[in-house]
């Protein structure tokens, strides 16, 4: 009798303990919409993480926990080294690896339990039979689209590493190659949890089946280019997160169901924001082969009428702006200038000029990635502004800093109907007074064409390194 109190009062603790990590994870996930309290909400995420591991070692009982808490020494460790020694141009790559490390473990983990609950029985008896039809379902699922996200996530990070091909691997016939191979993978997937009960032929099935998820992911991401990695890399989010809610319903885990819920429903929602942002829908960043084209496409020749500036003419133009608006693109975060860019803000602020930033929803290579990289410089939340926020201020500011952004303030998104960017909403920076592009050549944007601001009467380019070049108009403006 005291054994059976005991052991309900363990099962309403534990319960009552997972009830407590799902919490932490939705407030954390809540305060990491903001940039001054996104550091406690992962700190809230990860403690609730921990209580989950722990609870989940605790409510196996019997089981031999060893090798599972030597699995979370591990990979804590590895994680931890990982985000402490990343830079940050390499935070999209770390972000896709943990999106296909997350895919990959559940694929794993569904496949180790059809095997143990299906393949070592010796019995013959489908899938259906042995975990029923609603867990056969998901088990399938799961090692789809966990394979889908594995090996699409690597590709993404191979990509954005540049140890491949940034721009689109166009195949021939690769729609009707991934069509053949998902209907191809939906039919061996259904045909394995209802038709087989030979245990040899399932196993060929299941190793086929996730071959065939492995190879889709490949060939879903390798004609994606770099211009749309921001929105694969959401996308890739919100795959894990569905991959393990699936597996939580193969596991009977209400928690890991929440949990990835949360995860596949805000990796969604992210996706369908920074799609907007492009102006693209989300079967034309898959399908579309954006930057596909060659590089000249909608250039229109060779720049004709581009004015540069030296460190001490650039200075000179914000010697006396009254206000001024930095742009930081992905250059920024290649140079890792953004202690030098809040170095110079705080300069011309403490001569009396109005600062911000003009945040774009896709400059970089992630989400996100400006708003963490000038949190990393200190950057007050308070100078950030969002494209919407800001673009009715450029045509009443006086100087705009543009540096190493390039399709997000390329007028010929709103002017020009041939142009591959063509209605992608942008920075309207050439609307300033004056505007200098810090860069270290004319070189091309994501999308491979023509930047029509380069030429524009009010734009001066500053050809340098973007951190030697911040720093060298903060001397020059040190010396006025």
């Amino acid at each position: 009798m005291a054994s059976t109190i005991a052991g309900n009062w363990t099962h309403v603790a534990t319960y009552l303990g997972y009830l407590v990590a799902t919490v932490l994870f939705i407030v954390g996930l809540k305060l990491q919409q903001r940039v001054p309290s996104a550091r406690r909400g992962n700190r809230l995420s990860a403690l609730g993480m921990l209580l989950a591991v722990l609870l989940t070692v605790f409510d196996l009982g019997a089981f031999d926990p060893t090798y599972i808490l030597a699995g979370v020494l591990l990979g804590a460790t590895i994680g931890g080294v990982a985000a402490y020694r990343v830079q940050m141009t390499a935070m999209p790559q770390m972000v896709a690896l943990f999106n296909g490390m997350g895919g990959g473990a559940s694929m794993l983990v569904a496949l180790s339990y059809f095997h143990h609950q299906v393949l070592d029985t010796g019995e013959a008896r489908t899938v259906a039979v042995a975990l029923g039809p609603d867990s056969a379902v998901t088990t399938m699922l799961s090692v789809l689209i966990g394979g889908v996200t594995l090996t699409g996530s690597i590709v993404a990070f191979l990509k954005l590493q540049e140890w491949i091909a940034g721009r689109p691997v166009l195949l021939p016939g690769r729609h009707a190659l991934n069509l053949v191979l998902a209907v191809g993978a939906l039919a061996l997937g259904g045909l394995a949890a209802f038709g087989l009960s030979d245990p040899s032929s399932l196993a060929t099935a299941a190793w086929v089946f996730a071959g065939i998820a492995l190879l889709l992911g490949v060939l879903l991401v390798i004609p994606i280019g770099g211009a749309d990695m921001p929105v694969v890399i959401s996308l890739l989010n919100s795959y894990s997160g569905l991959a393990a809610a699936m597996t939580g319903f193969v596991l009977k885990s209400n928690l890991l169901i929440v949990v990835g819920s949360l995860v596949g429903a805000s990796g969604i929602i992210l996706t369908r924001i920074m799609s907007k942002a492009m102006n693209r829908s989300l079967a034309n960043v898959l399908f579309g082969g954006f930057g596909a084209s060659d590089a000249t496409a909608g250039a229109g020749g060779e720049y004709r009428n581009v004015k540069s500036a030296s460190l001490e003419e650039a200075a000179l133009i914000l010697e006396g702006a009254g206000s001024v608006i930095f742009v930081p693109g992905y250059g920024l975060a290649v140079a890792q200038a953004q202690h030098a860019v809040k170095e110079l803000a705080d300069l011309l602020a403490r001569r009396g000029a109005s600062v911000k930033y003009a945040i774009h929803p896709v400059a970089g290579r992630m989400p996100g990635h400006m708003n963490v990289l000038l949190a990393e410089s200190n950057v007050p939340y308070e100078q950030l502004y969002e494209m919407d926020a800001i673009n009715p201020e450029f045509k009443a500011t006086d100087v705009v800093v543009v540096i190493g952004a390039n399709d997000v303030v390329n007028p010929a998104a709103t002017r020009d109907r041939g142009s591959p960017i063509f209605g992608m909403p942008i920075l309207n920076v050439h609307e300033a007074r004056s505007v200098i592009i810090l860069k270290r050549s004319l070189g091309a944007g994501f999308s491979g064409i023509r930047n029509e601001l380069f030429e524009y009467p009010n734009a001066v380019m500053l050809f340098a390194d973007a951190r030697k070049g911040l720093a060298g108009l903060a001397e020059e403006l040190k010396q006025m």
